[in-house]
């Protein structure tokens, strides 16, 4: 699979730079409509977007380097080479989540109401960026066969392009995609069904199950980021599910009880 997209000699256009960027416009665009109707400022939604995104960047880039730092230390220039992939999610929403923090601490805004709406236009980002990954020809599994891939029902042009270097490998990508998809009609429907949830519901519900699926997918990797003999992806994923499930039920449970004392004391 040839990673680039379009060639100009000198210029060079990356099919991972594409889809990440698709990903971006589309969350923008849904971020920006969802917090409109919810009465936010233009201004507000403006600087909340372009630095989450900085912050969001920097951090994911930040993260996988770190993880990564004997071999960057020798190849200095290409931490800045972020078209060629590397970029993790955990460490974009670790840093995304500290401006929001910031931000929103700062106009005084609950961050969860933010987070809430953010989550269900990030992990469809996700599932669009995904495909960044197929095109560069990463965050696959182990060598598998052909017969085995065409068993799981995956798609031929996928397999096709799983055969690299005389080998064909698991479509790790493919299957966290199914899993940021199933999410979005998820928090879509949950969003539209559930009655006066409180803030939180949705970035509870997106960290817990976004959590156990990165979990599972994460021990079928080749390219886990590691921490001594742990993969770090899933030392995050266990505190965001514990993070998630907080959300969803302490946080939950908190909001019905005030509502009972209300209606007494009424």
């Amino acid at each position: 699979m040839n990673p680039v997209m379009v060639d100009l000699g000198i210029i060079k256009i990356y099919y991972y730079s594409v889809m990440i960027l698709i990903g971006m416009v589309i969350g923008i665009f849904l971020i920006y409509k969802a917090l409109t109707k919810k009465g936010f400022s233009e201004d507000f939604i403006t600087d909340l977007m372009f630095y989450t995104i900085i912050f969001g960047i920097l951090g994911a880039r930040i993260y996988y380097v770190l993880f990564n730092l004997p071999y960057y230390s020798k190849n200095i220039l290409e931490i800045f080479e972020i078209w060629n992939g590397g970029l993790a999610i955990h460490g974009g929403i670790i840093g995304g989540v500290l401006w929001i923090v910031y931000y929103c601490k700062k106009k005084n805004v609950n961050i969860l109401k933010i987070t809430d709406v953010l989550c269900v236009s990030l992990i469809l980002a996700q599932a669009i960026g995904r495909w960044g990954n197929f095109f560069n020809g990463e965050a696959h599994g182990a060598v598998t066969t052909l017969e085995h891939l065409q068993s799981l029902g995956i798609p031929k042009f996928i397999i096709n392009g799983m055969y690299i270097n005389g080998n064909y490998y698991l479509p790790t990508f493919y299957f966290e995609f199914l899993l940021d998809i199933g999410l979005f009609i998820i928090l879509i429907l949950v969003r539209k069904y559930v009655k006066n949830p409180k803030n939180g519901l949705l970035t509870g519900i997106y960290f817990s199950i976004y959590s156990i699926g990165r979990f599972f997918i994460e021990g079928l990797r080749t390219d886990s980021l590691m921490l001594g003999n742990l993969r770090i992806a899933r030392v995050i994923s266990i505190i965001l599910f514990l993070i998630g499930l907080f959300l969803i039920f302490y946080k939950q449970k908190d909001t019905r009880t005030n509502r009972l004392k209300k209606a007494l004391d009424n």
